[in-house]
């Protein structure tokens, strides 16, 4: 018994949104770059946070106060606490790195998100899923280039925002059984106001002239971009999706090239390929999986699934 067929609007339109959220995150790197003509990225990792808020107001007005009612603030807090280690850090790489490499090194998050899930969520992986783990490692080595003579210690900090990424997105799936979306959204960047805050003070310089465009953009664009990315995956299976979002590669590889003139190096092409494929092998692999599981009344959904 095959799952029912998605309407071919449905996913049409899934897909349109997540190319448009994929699009978004491109130039929202872009803006974050400009704007590290004059600030530090611990200070645009601020501004993108209040003036996202500031673009998520409209939905708190709708749904009102009771939104944001929940009997788990430490867990927010904890959760934040990751999130922005990931942020200020991605943004550390995005202005310290080809704008190419920064975004190709920040897909595998993915990766890292298997090995927490076997930790934290008890889920078992099996061989074919762990082969895919490791190929795509093999692309990140193939990046970083931890041996070769073009290796920096920014590449490190770009992965390290891929495992605090992967961390938070792990904290996620607990808030998701219990939490409304809208509401895990608006929490996390009303907690990163102030938790941004504390290391943009330290490297406070007041922004100027068209600064304050690239930063308004920023904001603006990552919440646009992040509503998007959220309503795709509600419309389309994330195994049909994901391959989308490598758009974003492009996107900046482009505006790399054009405005700060980068060059996209043979290694960091073959790297982000690799990762590429194995994510999107195991995006398909969860999707079967997940149809399986719902659709063959000889499999005990207590069981879990080898992967």
């Amino acid at each position: 018994m095959n799952a029912p067929a998605a309407p071919a609007s449905q996913v049409g339109r899934a897909v349109g949104l997540m190319a448009l959220s994929t699009v978004l995150f491109g130039f929202m790197a872009v803006c974050i770059r400009l704007a590290s003509e004059q600030l530090h990225p611990f200070e645009i990792a601020f501004f993108r946070n209040f003036f996202g808020f500031v673009i998520l107001l409209p939905i708190l007005f709708r749904h009102g106060p009771s939104l944001l009612r929940t009997d788990k603030l430490g867990f927010y807090i904890g959760r934040c606490s990751i999130g922005m280690v990931s942020m200020l850090a991605g943004f550390w790489a995005i202005v310290n790195l080809p704008l190419a490499q920064a975004i190709a090194l920040s897909y595998s998050t993915p990766l890292f998100v298997t090995i927490a899930a076997v930790l934290v969520l008890g889920e078992v992986v099996r061989a074919r899923r762990w082969t895919a783990v490791i190929v795509g490692f093999l692309g990140v080595m193939l990046i970083v280039q931890p041996f070769g003579q073009s290796f920096t210690a920014a590449s490190l900090v770009a992965v390290l925002a891929a495992v605090a990424s992967a961390s938070a997105a792990i904290s996620i799936k607990f808030l998701s059984r219990t939490e409304h979306p809208d509401a895990i959204v608006i929490w996390t960047t009303m907690l990163w106001i102030p938790m941004s805050l504390v290391p943009a003070l330290m490297v406070w310089e007041t922004p100027v002239g068209i600064t304050w465009l690239w930063i308004v953009l920023a904001g603006s664009l990552g919440s646009i971009a992040h509503m998007f990315w959220t309503r795709a995956l509600r419309l389309g299976d994330a195994s049909m999706l994901t391959p989308i979002s490598f758009l974003q590669i492009i996107v900046v590889g482009a505006f790399g090239w054009w405005l700060f003139g980068e060059t996209l190096d043979r290694w960091t092409v073959a790297g982000a390929a690799i990762i590429f494929g194995s994510n999107v092998y195991i995006a398909r692999r969860e999707a079967k999986l997940a149809r399986q599981a719902v659709t063959d009344p000889e499999i005990n959904p207590e069981t879990p699934a080898p992967r």
